[in-house]
Formats: structure tokens, C-alpha cells, sequence
């Protein structure tokens, strides 16, 4: 389906001149293993090559590029010393030094009497001009192909500057002249540049500024990535709209059974979510909801209440949840507040027996099932629902995009909810999220204390144990969180285990391990353990970032939290604000410290609202890394940067919705282009799902 003019730019590296399998793995591991992976490879710096005074007037330390005639060769008497070989511009004789060389290579390169353009760095050394093994030497007449402002480019070992220079030049090459998909009007205050020129000018810059965010060029290709992101996420969701759904009006029996079994009423933002999730069931469209909720706010209960209006109306409902202990957690936390009325709940996770399994598919089968809750295991062939009309999908980032509809598609027009307690900033919300329709609950449930938060320096670290002691014989739990490792040589486990061996000495069997190599069973029993309060210490790795419950720990400590982003350090925060008991956060550092991750502790120790540190970490970090890994299903973009480029992000979005109000179906001369463009920039799922009918 890809339009052929863009069959070069698609084309493997491969076929380039020169590029042979070991090149080819090195060059896919830098940037991707297409010639348009290269042409989106951009330079971050430049080298300036255009200085070339006469050698007798040079200055020192500069790279000069000039002609020189080639007066004399003078090989090594041994191994230790360098090849030498002397020029002249015939102001002042250059001596030019090569170490571990091949003598029939230099002097091809550099034949005695003729001339050669070089440049490299000038040192003045004992009274003479020297230059260790000149970046470029060509022929004389080509003085003016290396007299420029030389790109340069992120690498890899193996690969040189030189190197992905010429790669460049080849993709640029091949990069057709595209037919301009935007219109003049779109560009408010940027001053008119073209696809294709702006590609040109940032891998041919004529100064620094040309490679910076905020250059006309830079701000162009931004502009047609994030237009491509926006494009693509309002087709899916205008498909979506045209779906027919499902109309679920509920008696609201079960719900108002619920309600009064809470021990707590509703807030205000929970009852919000609610009514515009009920809207959404009513309407006679597929519903397609991100709820967002910070840590806490009580997202179990409103996707509860949903479930139920559906099961009154005879369907049923999943909750996916992305680990077998927040599955469990889920579990348990639904059939407690399902206790008093008639609702069939099931658990299904990777660890049951064939035997439990095939009782619970036999079950879902006959419709005998309301609510099934699990992990991926949900995705697998052998579960078929009777009449599945909801999904309701928790942290939606550990999945990955792609999967978000998997689900849903097991029931006829099915109806989603996607929940995170991740706080998302609201441009990363239209990049990611863009095809869906959004809920936000602020504020916690009432009683619900802030908890406290301090900095300190990890050599206090003995204090600490000695006041987490006291605190331990009162009957509190507490969460005590490795760093992340950093030094290649040591990982996140064994820190973790180091720690859990030194504060064994101090507390004896009540400290328990908790990390991410462990298996599903192991993790559940150390939990049940801290849970019960058989263990009263939990040393732990990241894995208790999301959902972990246990309310009566209210003490956390995090070790090099100078390591950590802002969003992970919130949400390891949030783990102590489950009960109704103030917590504690320590958040200990040890130097050296960076400006950044200063900033990062104060803002930890100034706020808790988690949409406020969700937009200062995109100030700090960038958008890439808000979630952590790269299958956090955020858009990952190459040219576009959410920290400079937000104001393009809310013109992309007013853009889209002009465009598909005067073309829908992408069919004007513009249209075509714009078709050209989603394909560009690999947003093929948009084209297929969409306009493919």
C-alpha cells in the first residue's frame, strides 16, 4: 500500500554502495536498517572547516583546511616513532604526523611534489606547524567539498563521521520531491520552507543554528512528524466514532448497592469520571476512554461501578491488568466490594492449573462469568466470552499500543476503558492518546492524609535504621527501594541483595526481597508475607512502582533517589498513600549531584500533585522517557521534541481537525499528499484501519 515515490527512502541500507553486512548491523543498531532511518538521523553539532589563512598567520589549536604542496617523506627508523611527512602552502612548511600507518597507503595519499587540500587540527610545537593525521585529504581542484561547516552526526563504535556523512548525502539523494502537504495558512509565523529543503539544510548546515530545536528547519520536520502523529490518531478515532456500539442504560440496581456498602462516599472527580463514562455506554458509539487518576484517587471503584451497569445489561466485562499481583490485587479488592451482591467474579492468570483454567473458559462460555480479571493471559485463543460488551484495561503503558485493541476485539463492539495512575503531561496525552477520549479524577478520596517528604544525604543513612527501627516496633511496614544501577559492572539485583543482606543484620527475618527476576509465585508469597505483616521490611527493586496496596506502610526509603525520574520517584511516593495514616518519603542522595536531579529532589518535596511533576519532568527529560522504556507505547518521535515543540503540537491538532472537516477521506491533491505524508513517517495502521474503508 506504501505510494512508490516513497519505495527509495524504504529501501535497505544495504543497497547502498559499500555497505556490507557488518556495516549493516552496525549502522541498524545506530539509527535502523532503512535509507530513511539515515536521512532522519540528524547531525547535533558542527564542525567549521572554512578557516584557512596562511599557514605564517595561522592561529594555534584551530582546524585549518588549505592546499600544500607535498615536499618530503620521511618514514620511522622504528616502530615507536611516527611517519612524517612535509608540506608547505608556501607561506610556512606544515609537518603532518601518522602513527601506526601503512607506508604504501600514505604515500599514495599524499605523493611527493604534488598537491594535496587537507585539513585538520594545527599545532605549533618546537617552533613549527604540525597536524597529527589530517581528517581529509583530497585532490586540489576538490578544496571546496571539504571547506564547509562539517555535520556531525551521533555514532557508534565502528562507524565514523565521515561515514554517516556520506550515507546522508546518499539518502538525501533518494529522497524525492514531494508534493507540498501543507497549506501555506498552516504555517502561522514560520517563515515558508519545504519538506525537502529543510531536510537539506540541517544535513548540510551553514551554522550551529541551523541544527537547534527552535531553527525554521528543524521547527518544519518537527512540524510534519507531529502533524503525521495527530493525523493518524484522529483517523483511528474518527473510525472508531462511525463503529456502532453498544447502548448499556442500566437499572443501576447493583450500583447503588455498592454505593451504599462503601466505606466512602465518592469525590468529586470520581462521580465526574463516572458521569462521563455512563454518557459514553448510553451513546450508540463504541467507547474508547483513557481514565487518568493519580496514585490513589480511587480508579478500582469507578471502573467498578462501570462494570456493573454493563453486567445489568447482561453482558460481560474483563479487567486486564499488566502483573499477576495487581491482577490479584484487583481480584481481591472487586469481590470484597462485591460481597453483598450477585456477581460471578474470576481470576486468570498464567499460573493456574489446565484443570482451573479450563473450569474458568467453560464458565465464560456459558455467560456463567461477569467479571474476569487477569493478565495477558486474557489475550490467549482459549478464552471466548458468551457476550463480552467491556474491557477495562489498567496501566495501559506496560501493554504497549498495539494490544489496546486486542482485546476489545473478542467482543462484538466492545466498549473500553484504559486506566493509568501514570500522570501524563497533556501534550505526551495528545501524542499518545490522541485517538481517545479522556476522564481525569483529581483529588484523593476523603481522609486520605498527604504524605511528608525528605531529602537527605545517604552517609545519614545509620540515623535512618535507627529511627526505621522505632518505627517497626510500633507495628508500621516500610518500603525500602534499591537504585538503579548505573556501572554496567553491577546490577539493579545485586544492589538490591547487597542491601537486604546489610539491613538483615539489623532486623533480623522481618526484612524480605522483592525483585524483578523472581518468579510470579515467589513475588506473590513475599508480598503476602508484607501484606499479612509476617515481614515488616520490603527491600525491593522498582517492581513495587505500580499498584502495589498494602496500607499500613507508611514509610518508604529511597536510596540514590538522584538516580531516579521524577514521574518513578511519584509514583514509588504513591505506595504510602494507600491507608489513612501520614506517610513518609526519604529520598537519600549521595554526591556528585547534578543541577537536574537537585531540581528533581525539591519539586518531590514541594508537591504531590502528580500532573504538575508529570509536566516538570517533561521539562527535565524530554517526552521519550515519562515512562521508562520504549514499550511504554508513547509516540517515539526523531525529529520532533515535546520540550521545545509543544506550541506545534496544539497547531498540528486545529490543523487536523480543518483537514478532515473539508477532506475526510484524504481525496484532494492535498489529500493524496497528506496520505504520502502518514506513510512517511510509518503511521500505516492509521492508513489501513481508516482508508482502507
Amino acid at each position: 500500500m506504501r505510494p512508490s515515490i516513497l519505495y527509495p527512502l524504504f529501501s535497505s541500507i544495504d543497497s547502498i554502495k559499500g555497505i556490507g553486512a557488518k556495516y549493516q548491523k552496525l549502522i541498524k543498531n545506530l539509527c535502523g536498517d532503512k535509507i530513511i532511518d539515515i536521512l532522519f538521523h540528524l547531525p547535533y553539532n558542527v564542525v567549521d572547516r572554512t578557516y584557512t589563512s596562511p599557514l605564517s598567520n595561522a592561529i594555534n589549536n584551530k582546524i585549518w583546511t588549505g592546499v600544500v604542496t607535498i615536499t618530503e617523506h620521511v618514514p620511522p627508523q622504528t616502530k615507536k616513532h611516527p611517519y612524517r611527512v612535509y608540506c608547505t602552502d608556501g607561506t610556512s612548511e606544515l609537518e603532518l604526523i601518522f602513527f601506526k600507518v601503512y607506508k604504501d597507503s600514505i604515500e599514495k595519499n599524499y605523493p611527493q611534489g604534488e598537491k594535496r587540500a587537507i585539513s585538520g587540527k594545527l599545532e605549533y610545537f618546537n617552533g613549527r606547524w604540525q597536524m597529527s593525521h589530517p581528517d581529509f585529504v583530497v585532490p586540489e581542484n576538490r578544496l571546496n567539498d571539504i571547506m564547509r561547516l562539517e555535520p556531525v552526526y551521533p555514532l557508534t563504535a565502528g562507524i565514523t563521521n565521515k561515514m554517516m556523512i556520506k550515507l546522508a548525502k546518499d539518502a538525501i539523494l533518494r529522497t524525492p520531491n514531494f508534493i507540498e502537504w501543507l497549506s501555506k495558512d498552516s504555517f502561522g509565523d514560520l517563515e515558508y520552507i519545504s519538506f525537502n529543503e529543510a531536510i537539506k539544510k540541517v544535513h548540510n548546515p551553514k551554522a550551529l543554528n541551523d541544527l537547534l530545536p527552535n531553527s525554521i528547519a528543524r521547527r518544519r520536520l518537527a512540524y510534519d512528524e507531529i502533524l503525521s502523529n495527530q493525523l493518524a490518531l484522529a483517523l483511528i478515532r474518527q473510525k472508531l466514532k462511525k463503529q456502532t456500539g453498544r447502548v448499556f442504560k442500566a437499572t443501576n440496581i447493583l450500583y447503588q448497592k455498592i454505593l451504599t456498602n462503601l466505606p466512602f462516599t465518592l469525590t468529586k472527580g470520581q462521580e465526574e469520571a463516572l458521569e462521563e463514562i455512563t454518557k459514553d455506554q448510553e451513546a450508540p458509539y463504541k467507547m474508547l476512554r483513557l481514565l487518568q487518576g493519580d496514585v490513589g484517587s480511587g480508579k478500582t471503584v469507578v471502573a467498578l461501578l462501570s462494570m456493573l451497569k454493563v453486567i445489568e445489561c447482561g453482558a460481560q466485562t474483563a479487567l486486564m491488568a499488566p502483573t499477576e499481583i495487581l491482577a490479584k490485587q484487583h481480584y481481591e479488592t472487586i469481590c470484597n466490594l462485591c460481597k453483598d451482591i450477585d456477581v460471578n467474579i474470576a481470576l486468570l492468570t498464567g499460573k493456574l492449573r489446565p484443570k482451573q483454567k479450563k473450569e474458568i473458559y467453560d464458565k465464560l462460555k456459558d455467560g456463567k462469568i461477569d467479571i474476569l480479571i487477569g493478565t495477558h493471559a486474557l489475550f490467549t485463543e482459549q478464552v471466548v466470552f458468551k457476550d463480552l460488551g467491556y474491557v477495562v484495561i489498567d496501566e495501559q503503558h506496560r501493554f504497549g499500543v498495539n494490544q489496546r485493541l486486542a482485546l476489545s476485539s473478542k467482543g462484538k463492539t466492545c466498549d473500553v476503558l484504559v486506566m493509568t495512575a501514570t500522570p501524563i503531561p497533556r501534550s505526551l496525552l495528545l501524542t499518545a492518546y490522541g485517538d481517545m477520549d479522556y476522564s481525569k479524577i483529581s483529588g484523593l478520596p476523603i481522609g486520605r492524609k498527604p504524605s511528608k517528604t525528605v531529602v537527605m544525604n545517604v552517609n545519614k543513612m545509620p540515623e535512618v535504621i535507627e529511627a526505621l527501627k522505632r518505627k517497626l516496633e510500633e507495628g508500621t511496614r516500610a518500603y525500602w527501594v534499591c537504585p538503579l544501577v548505573e556501572e554496567s559492572q553491577k546490577s539493579d539485583l545485586a544492589a538490591a541483595t547487597e542491601r537486604f543482606e546489610m539491613l538483615k543484620t539489623h532486623f533480623g527475618d522481618k526484612v524480605a526481597l522483592i525483585h524483578g527476576k523472581m518468579k510470579e509465585q515467589e513475588k506473590d508469597a513475599v508480598m503476602e508475607e508484607f501484606k499479612q505483616g509476617k515481614k515488616t521490611l520490603l527491600v525491593a527493586t522498582t517492581v513495587i512502582e505500580v499498584g502495589v496496596n498494602v496500607p499500613e506502610a507508611t514509610i518508604m526509603i529511597i536510596e540514590h533517589a538522584e538516580r531516579f525520574g521524577l514521574a518513578q520517584l511519584h509514583q514509588l511516593r504513591g505506595r504510602i498513600k494507600r491507608g489513612y495514616e501520614e506517610g513518609v518519603c526519604m529520598l537519600m542522595y549521595s554526591y556528585p549531584i547534578s543541577n537536574v536531579s537537585k531540581e528533581r529532589l525539591n519539586i518531590m518535596k514541594q508537591t504531590e500533585d502528580g500532573f504538575f511533576i508529570a509536566e516538570k519532568d517533561l521539562e527535565l527529560r524530554g517526552g521519550g522517557e515519562i515512562l521508562g522504556t520504549r514499550q511504554s507505547g508513547f509516540a517515539e518521535f526523531k525529529l520532533a521534541d515535546m520540550q521545545y515543540h509543544q506550541d506545534l503540537l496544539l497547531r498540528a491538532r486545529d490543523d487536523v481537525k480543518h483537514i478532515l472537516q473539508t477532506d475526510p477521506n484524504l481525496e484532494t491533491k492535498q489529500g493524496e499528499a497528506l496520505k504520502t505524508l502518514l506513510y512517511l513517517f510509518e503511521q500505516n495502521e492509521a492508513v489501513k484501519t481508516y482508508l482502507a474503508g
